[in-house]
């Protein structure tokens, strides 16, 4: 497998496909089976905890997602593949929220370096199609509330500083077009 670049905001051509709305993927196959595979490997990498297709630039509906063991610290590989938890999610929709928020502070592998506390409903429930092309519709909270909603916003082309005011939005966004200039 190979790992895909993550597209990133100090590009404008990458910009312009991370503001693109994701179209509706028609079937789970092989082939989609393995662009998630390979966003997983490139989300590993990063490393990550989430990842929306549209960030290697396929804008399909399609997330992929490893929350794992949180508290584990894999000193190599192999530790790492034990405690790995990926999760597939197609065409992910989210049929409820609950009215009360929680603040999270919120990093994303296409504006790297920045993270800012972000709100969002504190539980959703979402219905979604997994790798084997089945549906699912589940409850999410804390972390995987926040993973969720925050990819699900990749595939409206919303990044997680567009949630910012316009003065943290557009100094998160000079912070990464400067190290981008000095890498």
């Amino acid at each position: 497998m190979a790992s895909r670049r993550i597209l990133t905001i100090d590009n404008a051509a990458d910009l312009a496909v991370l503001k693109q709305v994701s179209a509706p993927v028609e079937r789970v196959d092989d082939t989609l089976r393995a662009l998630m595979d390979e966003m997983l490997e490139t989300m590993y990498a990063a490393p990550g905890i989430g990842l929306a297709a549209v960030q290697v630039g396929e804008p399909v509906r399609v997330i992929v997602m490893d929350l794992g063991d949180r508290e584990a610290t894999p000193d190599t590989e192999e530790q790492a593949a034990a405690v790995r938890r990926p999760a597939y999610y197609v065409n992910p929709e989210i049929i409820w929220s609950s009215d009360e928020t929680a603040p999270y502070e919120e990093g994303c592998l296409s504006v790297p370096e920045i993270y800012e506390e972000v709100d969002r409903p504190a539980r959703v429930k979402l219905r979604y199609l997994n790798s084997q092309g089945e549906q699912v519709e589940e409850e999410a909270d804390g972390l995987f509330a926040v993973c969720i909603q925050h990819e699900m916003d990749h595939l409206q082309g919303v990044l997680f500083i567009d949630h910012l005011s316009r003065l943290k939005r557009d100094r998160s966004i000079a912070k990464v077009k400067k190290a981008a200039k000095a890498a």
